[in-house]
């Protein structure tokens, strides 16, 4: 995973909640956080790789759209 790669599916969450696909955007947040910790988890990204992926993946919670869980 790299951060060119986690940019364009942050990209992607913003064009869903652009279009106000709020629940496909959530479950697609959570998608990319679960794979950037799976990521770090197993060893594929370490050190600063892993600080970067963190931080970018995380930048999605300044993504405007409805979070919510049933």
């Amino acid at each position: 995973m790299t951060p060119d790669e986690i940019r364009e599916r942050i990209d992607k969450i913003r064009r869903m909640a652009d279009d106000d696909a709020d629940e496909r955007a959530h479950s697609d947040e959570d998608v990319l956080h679960q794979d950037v910790l799976s990521a770090i988890a197993d060893g594929t990204l370490c050190g600063d790789g892993a600080r970067e992926a963190a931080a970018l993946a995380l930048t999605t919670r300044d993504v405007t759209f409805s979070r919510w869980c049933a």
